[in-house]
């Protein structure tokens, strides 16, 4: 009797033992995972205190949209057509392959805020100009108007020159600046304008 239960007693130690592994080993991984939770809260604290909440940020500007007409629409009447436009309404790119004094083909786009209607009467962006290959300077006097000078006198010899400031009429094309310097003949003498001097002088010549 005392020899059987001497096994069954051993086998009871064990189940114990067993038994108390198991529920040890149960409280630890408990103890771990709420560990393992308090730290993941702690980091995911942190990440969240350091990202600023979009309804406290500063609230976004939309950028003013300006509604200011640019100077050059005045001069450039709408619906009509684009070739016709003057200079100041069009940007065009430069013809390398011009030839100076002869006609050329200039491509050319309208600027913002411009309307105008090619042959057929549709509205376009992109179109073509024909006009003579030659710089602004180069262009014939009554294709530009220039600033007189009322300080230098005709009376020397030879005639005096001075500088003038000289613009391109609004019509005309050309390569270059539409505004530039030129030298230019004294064309005052004595208060009175040269052709009008010698108007004068030829009056009292016939006169005497």
């Amino acid at each position: 009797m005392v020899a059987l239960a001497v096994p069954g007693l051993s086998a009871l130690k064990r189940l114990c033992s067993v038994a108390l592994f198991v529920s040890q080993l149960y409280v630890f991984s408990g103890r771990a995972g709420s560990l393992m939770t308090t730290e993941h809260s702690k980091q995911q604290f942190v990440s969240t205190k350091g990202v600023t909440s979009p309804s406290t940020s500063t609230p976004y500007t939309r950028a003013t949209e300006t509604t200011e007409i640019p100077s050059y629409v005045s001069k450039c009447p709408s619906n009509g057509l684009c070739s016709k436009l003057p200079p100041d309404c069009m940007t065009c790119k430069t013809n390398f392959s011009c030839v100076y004094g002869k006609p050329a083909t200039f491509d050319c786009k309208i600027k913002p805020q411009i309307h105008c209607v090619d042959q057929r009467n549709n509205e376009v962006e992109n179109f073509t100009i024909n006009m003579t290959c030659q710089f602004c300077w180069q262009l014939e006097p009554a294709d530009y108007v220039c600033t007189n000078s009322t300080s230098c006198m005709t009376v020397s010899c030879p005639r005096q020159r001075y500088n003038a400031t000289c613009t391109v009429h609004d019509h005309i094309h050309c390569l270059g600046n539409r505004v530039f310097p030129k030298m230019l003949y004294c064309n005052w003498t004595g208060g009175y304008k040269w052709s009008t001097a010698l108007a004068l002088r030829s009056s009292i010549a016939i006169q005497s």
